[in-house]
């Protein structure tokens, strides 16, 4: 008769899951997701897989194969990286640094930018009602959720802003379409539900082709915006508080 100990280990063998039986590929994603330190789009992931993988399936069924570990495979900006659970964040909080809380100026002139854009400086003055100082740009342009896009075929110039890949990132948005819509802002609250007629949310585009109304940035803009003096209030207008 066999011993406890041996029945157990017998017991454990029969549970090991058969190597072959789990496609190779699915061995070649996860080497390759987690070597890398950024986001892999599809397809440089199936630049690097064996000719004939279907690599959109391989990915949904490793996704499907993590959901329910330590560690997720997600989808941000059409690009794939594996996240730690989000069940699981309370465990990193010790790691974690303070962040700034962004000013309501800072936060309003975000959500222009991402629901309007591509949006000049004075186009999202018009939208807000007061004068945008130039510090708000900057602290968003240094968290790297917003860029300068191009230049607006407009006298003077100019420059013209939307949102980035980091920005996606750190709202976990797979593209700027999940982005909540009219219906979604009332249900939160965050819009009275008693709205002029025809008020409407833009549907932003996720496309960062330059539009017909743009020009390709000029060498040197990003340090002439790193540069530029900070903005005077006009005469009757108010400035905002960032």
């Amino acid at each position: 008769m066999a011993s406890l100990a041996e029945k157990r280990m017998e017991d454990a063998e029969d549970h090991v899951t058969d190597p072959q039986a789990r496609p190779e590929e699915l061995r070649l994603l996860e080497a390759l997701l987690f070597a890398s330190a950024e986001p892999i789009d599809q397809a440089a992931l199936a630049k690097r897989m064996p000719e004939g993988v279907d690599v959109k399936a391989a990915l949904a069924q490793l996704q499907a194969e993590y959901a329910s570990r330590g560690v997720n495979l997600v989808r941000v900006a059409n690009k794939w990286t594996f996240r730690t659970a989000g069940d699981l964040a309370w465990l990193m909080t010790r790691e974690t640094t303070e962040t700034k809380k962004l000013s309501r100026a800072a936060i309003e002139v975000l959500a222009i930018v991402a629901y309007h854009q591509p949006v000049t400086r004075a186009e999202i003055e018009e939208i807000r009602g007061v004068v945008t100082s130039k510090g708000t740009l900057d602290v968003l342009l240094e968290t790297g959720w917003i860029r300068p896009r191009g230049r607006r075929k407009t006298p003077g110039r100019p420059l013209t802003f939307g949102t980035t890949e980091a920005f996606l990132s750190q709202f976990s948005l797979e593209a700027l379409s999940d982005l909540p819509g009219l219906d979604e802002l009332k249900g939160t609250g965050l819009l009275d539900s008693r709205l002029p007629s025809g008020f409407n949310v833009p549907s932003p585009s996720d496309d960062p082709t330059l539009r017909e109304d743009e020009d390709p940035l000029d060498p040197g803009d990003s340090l002439e915006l790193l540069l530029a003096p900070a903005a005077e209030p006009e005469e009757g207008g108010g400035k905002d508080s960032a």
